[in-house]
């Protein structure tokens, strides 16, 4: 299982990021892909998914302005965020969620640094 995360950066306040995740070395499965962030000092925080009803989840601190979206035929998850504030500075996950609800991550990838100021 290979999860590989790219698209971080620094930007300003208000700015916009679209994080791509390839996916590869087993089967993709939709209703547990999904992206979670860690900042400095602070828990893992859930941020989008799919969920087993073949919906979007989104954490609270993140509805409106961020969206998940793949494209199956490159096994490829993207979570574009617009409306960027500094409390979304964080290591961005690409995961593999263990449940098709909840947001307990079973494989990740190496995150990618995303950095609002």
């Amino acid at each position: 299982v290979q999860l590989v995360e790219s698209g971080g950066g620094s930007v300003q306040t208000g700015g916009s990021l679209r994080l791509s995740c390839a996916v590869s070395g087993y089967i993709y499965r939709r209703s547990l892909m999904g992206w979670f962030r860690r900042a400095p000092g602070k828990e893992r925080e859930g941020v989008a998914r799919f969920n087993s009803d073949g919906n979007t989840i989104y954490a609270d601190s993140v509805k409106g302005r961020f969206t998940i979206s793949e494209d199956n035929a490159k096994n490829t998850l993207y979570l574009q965020m617009n409306s960027l504030k500094p409390e979304d500075t964080a290591m961005y996950y690409c995961a593999e969620f263990l449940f098709g609800v909840g947001w307990t991550p079973q494989n990740w990838g190496q995150g990618t640094q995303v950095t609002v100021s």
